[in-house]
């Protein structure tokens, strides 16, 4: 491989701080070496965090992330910086995990997306958050996220 798909990255390899905020965050994008093979790409965030917009108490979530990529595939660092930028990000669980799958798939054309926001409960009430960009691709294995459902204690 001549060219180095590699050489515009920013974040990687050096110090970063952290975005104070979602639109402060700059996520990168390389080219996917393999764009002509079918596969799923995915990320898993189990200590998401950002802030209830109400009463500033933090919320927690378990973030899992699947892509099959087209011709990008994001840079993870700056994945990691983006997802971290919402640790002092006041919204409610549905807009902050919305919010992240739109932005991904409009940065990456991805083939297909979806996230799933599994949300720890606050108030007694657990919220989960899914979405999708369409239907789940034929032919590429693409696993249960492996979350299981809130229980509690028993």
């Amino acid at each position: 491989m001549s060219e180095n798909i590699y050489k515009d990255l920013k974040q990687l390899g050096g110090a970063s701080d952290l975005p104070q905020h979602p639109e402060e965050a700059v996520l990168e994008r390389v080219k996917n070496p393999q764009a002509e093979v079918a596969y799923n790409v995915r990320f898993v965030a189990p200590e998401f965090t950002s802030l209830c917009p109400m009463t500033g108490q933090p919320d927690f979530a378990h973030l899992v992330i699947d892509y099959v990529p087209g011709e990008w595939l994001v840079e993870s660092k700056s994945l990691k910086l983006f997802l971290g930028s919402f640790r002092n990000h006041g919204a409610f669980h549905e807009d902050c995990t919305i919010t992240i799958a739109r932005r991904l798939a409009e940065f990456l054309d991805p083939q297909w997306l979806r996230i799933g926001g599994y949300w720890y409960p606050r108030g007694g009430i657990p919220i989960d958050v899914f979405y999708q960009t369409g239907p789940m691709p034929e032919g590429v294995w693409i696993p249960d996220q492996g979350v299981a459902p809130y229980r509690g204690r028993g």
